[in-house]
């Protein structure tokens, strides 16, 4: 099977420190929002062990063109607070997090391992299917993030 590679990069308002914890918090911050980030095409996430960075086990539920796909991931942290990677059955996406003043460049980069018509699709239309779901949940993340950011600056 042919591996299909996506890559997405967003320039948050979001100092990297917030963005990070909010990625790695899976317990607090990755709920659907009022609660969290997540966008609707997620329509899941289970933490199975953990929570927070390196050890955590994910399970969530996207659905794409009236097809849900659940998958279990881990997370590790191969430098934390600069990249934190979930990966699970050959699949992978990274999140690389490189500090720019008070803002943050998010890149994330995923890699799926399509099967059946997935395999057949996924050249043709995966990038028409994950840019818009990447852009959605990055732009979510930033506005979660200066929420955070200004609610922990308010209780300081």
């Amino acid at each position: 099977m042919a591996a299909f590679h996506f890559t997405a990069e967003r320039l948050l308002k979001a100092p990297v420190e917030t963005v990070y914890q909010c990625l790695s918090d899976y317990t607090t911050h990755h709920r659907h929002q009022p609660e969290g980030f997540l966008p609707p095409a997620f329509t899941r996430l289970d933490v199975l062990r953990g929570g927070v960075g390196a050890g955590t086990i994910i399970r969530f539920t996207t659905r794409f063109g009236g097809r849900s796909v659940t998958r279990t991931q881990e997370v590790s942290e191969p430098e934390p607070g600069r990249v934190l990677v979930e990966s699970g059955n050959g699949e992978r996406s990274t999140f690389t997090l490189e500090p720019r003043g008070d803002r943050t460049l998010l890149r994330i980069e995923t890699t799926l391992v399509p099967t059946g018509l997935d395999a057949l699709l996924m050249p043709l239309l995966g990038s028409r299917i994950m840019a818009p779901l990447y852009e959605d949940e990055m732009s979510r993340l930033e506005a979660y993030a200066r929420e955070h950011a200004r609610k922990h600056e308010q209780a300081a």
